[in-house]
């Protein structure tokens, strides 16, 4: 089988793979930001194919470890890796899909998106600065919200966390006190909270825990039934997480301006744009030890630029443009050895 039909819209049949054998099972771990879209994109790629694609959620860091060991054929990874890194590993790295992060919260009475914060006062909240949901910061910003006496319960990620990295790439914007004292990372040194493992975890301890607030991928708050909260955006705008507010902050990323592809979205400009927003990453090696699973793997993300879009869209992910997936099937082609 050719992969000659992947590249021919961009002009690359020539240097296209080179009927490589395909493998049944292929194996990736990583990101849980991504895991319910790799999970349904899986599900029907195997009814499609009879190719089973196994995919464990377990964090960015150990995506990256795992890749970089050699005892996954792809890693995820939310916290994209510089370009020094991927030469020095001898790895290629891609986006997928595209989504938000949210602050999510378990306060009695207060619905889905009834509560407003700014970046400012949900960094004093994970910093430990603002204790009480009745704050005087957060009722300034919720004036009609009738909030109560609780205490705030912060839960966050335990483990590395591509999640992690992209709520605090936006906290360091928005709070230079943050910025200072705990920065960007995949792990901080948290001052306050409850650590609980993968985006899973933190909304399993939200829900259980009254007065919580936390942090994960929108689709986690939604199948979890649990209250995200608003964000004043860099324009001043209280906007809604959705795909609308997502594609607003994705619109005019500058792929090419960084090695793999590695833009970070948080705290974009426009009046709808959500300010968490995130792209989340593919990490492959370029001289792969089984050159028929790293070339299933490949079949596998082709698949799902072309065809599992709607599958995005439902789960409130945002497919890639095509003008983006033909340059990463280019970076396939050029990169990525088959033989």
């Amino acid at each position: 089988m050719k992969f000659s039909h992947l590249y021919a819209a961009v002009g690359l049949a020539a240097v296209a793979f080179s009927a490589p054998a395909f493998a049944q099972t292929v194996t990736g771990a990583g990101a849980s930001f991504p895991a319910p879209v790799y999970g349904k994109w899986a599900e029907a790629f195997n009814k499609e194919t009879g190719i089973q694609i196994n995919y464990q959620s377990s964090g960015s860091g150990n995506g990256i470890k795992s890749i970089k060991g050699n005892t996954v054929v792809f890693g995820a990874t939310d916290a994209p890796l510089s370009g020094k890194d991927l030469e020095d590993a001898g790895l290629v790295q891609f986006p997928t899909v595209i989504g938000g992060v949210v602050p999510i919260v378990n306060i009695e009475g207060i619905k889905p998106g009834e509560l407003a914060l700014d970046g400012d006062t949900l960094a004093k909240i994970f910093m430990g600065d603002i204790k009480q949901w009745d704050d005087a910061a957060i009722k300034a910003l919720n004036p009609d919200v009738k909030l109560p006496a609780t205490a705030i319960a912060v839960v966050r990620r335990a483990d590395s966390s591509g999640t992690t990295f992209n709520f605090t790439s936006y906290l360091s914007k928005v709070s230079a006190d943050w910025k200072d004292k705990l920065g960007v990372g995949t792990t901080v040194q948290w001052p306050v909270g409850l650590g609980a493992p993968g985006n899973d975890g933190v909304a399993n301890n939200v829900a259980k825990i009254s007065g919580a607030v936390g942090y994960v991928e929108y689709i986690y708050a939604k199948k979890n039934k649990l209250s995200h909260t608003r964000l004043k955006n860099k324009a001043g705008k209280l906007v809604e997480p959705d795909i609308a507010s997502f594609q607003a902050a994705a619109a005019n990323a500058d792929w090419k301006s960084v090695p793999g592809f590695g833009v970070i979205l948080a705290d974009e400009p426009g009046d709808a744009s959500w300010p968490i927003t995130a792209a989340t990453f593919i990490l492959m090696h370029k001289e792969p030890k089984d050159k028929a699973q790293s070339a299933t793997a490949l079949q596998f993300f082709d698949w799902a630029y072309n065809k599992g879009g709607s599958i995005a869209e439902e789960l409130a992910y945002i497919p890639l443009p095509n003008t983006l997936t033909d340059e990463i099937r280019a970076v396939w082609a050029a990169e990525i050895k088959d033989k």
